[in-house]
């Protein structure tokens, strides 16, 4: 008698799955699921475990190193703060505010089965991968990465099976039985065609971060007159632009408005914060968020609403470079701020009172704007190199840049 191999269900890991190409489908899958699927990058690169690992391993290992990068540089630094980071929004730490994003998953090789569709016209199917199926991440590895270093220990993230098993849905998108040279083509569209967000423009959207925090809260209870009625400042704060056009209605960026905060709560050493999240610990001694945010909140608003009227006309007085000199002066008039430098409000006031607001080369050009071929001054230069020059010129009304911007001859 000879006996027949079992035909029916293919055995394997089933996915519930949604195509939404020929060769590609997305879903969700248990962290269980990922980590049987996908195997901790960190044991593929590890010389010793390869060592010892089967054939079959050691060929995964080899066609993941043609699709990906090693975690031997700053992807590999940024796993433990990944992980922190999920870990902390599982546990709820983070409210609502936090996501990530699917990972991108190639299967090599032809997939054991797909059905039919689990409900007609819905599109649903169930994929069974083989468990011997070479999946690889060619998107998203650091994530993955994060999320085997939590499986692998989740006490120590404050976490427990149970609520992984419970809490836990990864979204995925999983491209099928394309070539190497398409998984290489697609790693490089995902890294290399998207635009970078400019770092200081990402901080400004970080609700995690004081300053950003302060900024919106200036914007929400300062009301400043406005086309002959009062408005909130933050209707004329522009939160996604780093620089501002003729045709936008707003008078300023959040980014520029976050920069004066920062200033003002740290002085001069407030530019390293321009786009450096800036934390309870990180406040000036003797302080507390609380006090912060009173202060510092008094003082901008007055500031602003002060000279709002320059503000309205986007005079250079909304520049990123010229906000940070004014918050490193607005900083003197806060009571952390070291005796010897201290001022009152009404010192600032004074050194501010004839100064020339105007866009123009003779106030300007030199201090944080440069004359470009067009004769235009430009004021685009960073914060960094300029904010110094701008607080200088302003506290000292007597030197060289103080009486080019306050428009007198030397």
């Amino acid at each position: 008698m000879r006996l027949t191999l079992p035909s029916g269900t293919p055995e394997g890991i089933p996915l519930t799955v949604m195509p939404v190409r020929e060769d590609a489908v997305i879903g969700t899958m248990s962290l269980a699921t990922l980590v049987r699927l996908v195997p901790s990058p960190r044991q593929e690169e590890d010389p010793r475990a390869l060592k010892t690992a089967s054939g079959h391993d050691r060929r995964r290992a080899e066609l993941r190193a043609t699709v990906q990068r090693t975690l031997k540089s700053q992807k590999g630094r940024n796993i433990p703060d990944y992980a922190e980071y999920i870990a902390a929004g599982l546990l709820g730490k983070h409210g609502s505010a936090w996501s990530t994003p699917p990972i991108t998953l190639w299967h090599a090789g032809e997939i054991t089965a797909m059905s039919d569709e689990l409900l007609p016209g819905s599109g649903l199917r169930t994929l069974t991968v083989a468990p011997d199926a070479m999946v690889i991440a060619i998107d998203g590895e650091t994530q993955t990465t994060a999320w085997h270093d939590i499986y692998q220990d989740p006490e120590s993230f404050g976490l427990t099976y149970a609520e992984l098993g419970r809490r836990v849905r990864i979204p995925f998108e999983l491209y099928l039985g394309i070539s190497p040279a398409d998984a290489r083509q697609i790693f490089y569209d995902r890294n290399v065609k998207g635009v970078d967000v400019a770092k200081n423009l990402a901080m400004s959207m970080d609700q995690r971060d004081l300053a950003t925090r302060l900024a919106h809260t200036v914007g929400e209870k300062l009301e400043v007159e406005s086309d002959g009625r009062r408005t909130p400042f933050g209707t004329l704060v522009n939160a996604g632009k780093r620089q501002l056009t003729r045709t936008d209605k707003e008078v300023v960026t959040l980014s520029a408005l976050r920069t004066l905060i920062v200033t003002t709560v740290f002085g001069g050493k407030g530019v390293q914060y321009s786009a450096t999240t800036v934390h309870a610990g990180d406040l000036p001694p003797h302080t507390d968020a609380d006090e912060v945010e009173t202060v510092v909140v008094r003082l901008v608003s007055r500031l602003i609403g002060d000279r709002f009227p320059d503000f309205a006309r986007r005079s250079a007085i909304t520049a990123p470079a010229v906000m940070a000199g004014l918050g490193v002066l607005l900083h003197r008039a806060t009571p952390w701020c070291d005796p010897g430098d201290a001022m009152s409000y009404e010192t600032v006031q004074h050194l501010l009172a004839d100064v020339r607001w105007e866009r123009e080369p003779a106030y300007w050009d030199g201090v944080c704007a440069s004359v470009g071929s067009t004769s235009r001054l430009n004021f685009s230069g960073g914060v960094k190199d300029s904010a110094g020059r701008v607080a200088g010129a302003l506290l000292d009304p007597h030197g060289e840049l103080g009486r080019k911007i306050r428009g007198r001859r030397s």
